[in-house]
């Protein structure tokens, strides 16, 4: 496959800085994380060291907390339209399904080798969750309605299937964290395909996909975002502010097509934007907890707020949408 030409050309725009609002969760060194929004006050998280589900009310600022098996490792965690809470049990090998009306925890147990269940996505329409297994490197698919599991083995050993998004198209993207690779999967045929980043060393955790199919990502070890277009097979990056020791971990792009990242690697953790109009990056912002990590974030369009977990024990929001950018 031919590589485009790479820019990385970023530099930051000194602005205004973001506004930050965090919740502290009751649930000591619990690392709250992967926040799914199904309202604008109403946001779902895991826990994953503690083996919980959680609400947070954010007009009260309470929280609902639902224990799960000891040893479940609930990794992450979206919410359905019927208000149903799926979550990866990264340590049982298991996706499950709890019912908020009900109470009921349905458990669906992965075929062998889809041993640890790491990050979950819904199609457009909610009939399937595409996930990744991160250890048993493979990806997978489950038909919501007949509880169908189907597994698309990586190509590369020990490529560390990780983020995960579907496209306009319907097709699945995965970041290879293992590798410096990209794989998409054809939703009709489950014909993978591995595109090659511009640099060997370069170590994809995380990626988003605007409106126009692009395929954007960060590079963990390289303290870069980068995006690949399918159409014309081509990369451009951008260095973070930061360098390389940004080690850029959660992202999200909101409805103007911009990119949300946080550099973790250095302390605190440092939220910002970044303009693919402009290709400038704009409003860097110490997380105030510290952040830790800030592992993964959803963006809830309805609100326009970008959520976060942290590792210092925290949820956070950033309405993203009253953030103005020049072009």
């Amino acid at each position: 496959m031919v590589i485009g030409l790479v820019a990385a050309t970023g530099v930051a725009l000194a602005d205004a800085e973001l506004d930050i609002r965090e919740w502290e969760v009751p649930y000591a060194n619990s690392r709250p994380r992967d926040p799914f929004a199904e309202n604008a006050t109403s946001v779902w998280f895991v826990g994953q060291r503690s083996g919980y589900l959680a609400r947070l009310d954010v007009e009260t600022g309470e929280f609902q907390k639902i224990d799960l098996k000891a040893g479940s490792g609930p990794h992450n965690l979206i919410v359905g339209s019927d208000g149903a809470v799926w979550y990866a049990g990264n340590r049982k090998g298991l996706i499950g399904r709890y019912d908020p009306a009900t109470g009921d925890i349905e458990e669906i147990a992965m075929p062998d080798g889809a041993r640890d269940p790491h990050t979950l996505v819904f199609d457009a329409n909610e009939k399937n969750i595409w996930f990744t297994v991160q250890s048993g490197n493979m990806m997978g698919r489950l038909n919501i309605e007949s509880r169908q599991v189907e597994l698309v083995p990586s190509a590369t050993k020990n490529s560390r299937p990780y983020g995960i998004k579907v496209a306009p198209d319907g097709s699945a993207w995965v970041a290879l964290f293992g590798t410096n690779k990209l794989a998409h999967i054809d939703p009709t045929s489950l014909e993978l395909t591995e595109i090659e980043l511009p640099r060997p060393g370069a170590l994809p955790r995380r990626l988003e996909i605007t409106s126009d199919g692009r395929v954007w990502y960060v590079d963990f070890i390289g303290g870069r975002l980068g995006v690949y277009e399918p159409d014309s097979d081509a990369f451009q990056e951008w260095r973070m502010p930061q360098g390389a020791k940004a080690q850029p971990y959660g992202m999200a792009s909101d409805e103007q097509g911009r990119i949300w990242l946080v550099a973790t690697g250095v302390r605190p953790n440092v939220f910002m934007g970044f303009d693919p109009g402009t290709e400038q990056f704009f409003g860097a912002t110490d997380v105030p907890s510290g952040g830790g990590s800030v592992r993964h974030m959803h963006y809830h369009a309805p609100s326009g707020a970008v959520w976060f977990g942290t590792d210092t024990n925290y949820v956070g929001r950033v309405i993203v949408e009253t953030v103005r950018t020049g072009k």
